[in-house]
């Protein structure tokens, strides 16, 4: 059996922009057929970070590729990620990622089964700019 290979570079993307960061999502069920994860870039700003929230049948893989930040998963309290960590978040697990340094927090984060990175797409900061059109950075 023969599958069909994808490579796609962040530029061939949109952007997904909030006031705390931005997304670039790579692999997902809607742009791969048969895809049953989804995978992108988040870059969380200096001093930023996203509200908790769940994904109710989703589980979650944060891999950090560089930056410092502090992670919630669940009841627990906040820890800190750096360079190189990975957090795992159970489905239906209330988290959050917060950037503690100046510098941008950059992860990559995988969600399986994929396809409920969409609902992102619906908040009132969203803005989704089209494949290589740059992101202004601005202060919140």
């Amino acid at each position: 059996m023969t599958s069909a290979i994808t490579q796609r570079r962040p530029d061939e993307v949109p952007t997904r922009t909030f006031d705390w960061g931005t997304i670039k999502w790579l692999v997902t069920p809607h742009l791969d057929e048969g895809a049953g994860l989804t995978t992108g870039e988040v870059i969380i700003y200096p001093s930023q970070g996203h509200a908790p929230h769940l994904h109710p049948n989703e589980e979650e893989v944060i891999y950090v590729i560089s930056g410092e930040g502090e992670q919630t998963v669940g009841d627990g309290p906040a820890f800190p990620i750096r360079e190189g960590d990975a957090v795992y978040i159970p489905a239906n697990t209330l988290h959050s990622t917060y950037n503690t340094t100046w510098r941008p927090l950059r992860l990559v984060v995988v969600y399986t089964p994929g396809g409920a990175e969409t609902g992102l797409d619906a908040l009132p900061d969203a803005r989704i700019l089209d494949p290589g059109v740059q992101p202004a950075w601005r202060q919140a």
